[in-house]
């Protein structure tokens, strides 16, 4: 709508299936599963599959003390020692079965970044980046944990 208000066209439910559909002119959204269960989707690709959430991310500054720029289900970040850090989770992860993407920012151009992670925890991701060897703190540093 041209003011920005959702208008829920139908709702309706399947009985014992833990089914809500909710459309508007032909376009529906699906949610299955109930509050257990997955959230199930079609995004356009043809056929209704799970969709994996990020569990948590943030944007940091890694140089000085951290300072979180933005972030989501993230409370803090300590600054472990130079170019280690831990993201502390606001809600502590299911299991340790998550995925880790970091990026970061190049200290001093060189070509080749690593971020080492250590053993998962429920509670936070602790790493290290290095370039070329060498362990840096870095300006912009991104993570993003799935699940």
């Amino acid at each position: 709508m041209a003011d920005g208000t959702l208008k829920v066209g139908t709702i309706t439910t399947s009985s014992g299936s833990g089914t809500i559909t909710i459309g508007q002119s032909g376009e529906t959204v699906t949610l299955t599963g109930g509050v257990t269960g997955d959230l199930k989707f079609n995004s356009g690709y043809g056929s209704v599959v799970t969709a994996y959430g990020v569990r948590a991310w943030v944007s940091f500054n890694g140089t000085g003390t951290p300072a979180i720029r933005a972030s989501g289900n993230v409370s803090s970040i300590t600054d472990v020692s130079t170019g280690r850090y831990k993201v502390n989770f606001t809600t502590d992860m299911p299991d340790v079965n998550y995925a880790v993407a970091i990026g970061s920012q190049q200290a001093n151009n060189n070509d080749s970044q690593v971020h080492n992670i250590e053993n998962p925890n429920v509670g936070y991701v602790e790493f290290q980046r290095r370039e070329n060897g060498t362990v840096y703190d870095s300006p912009y540093i991104f993570v993003t944990v799935t699940r």
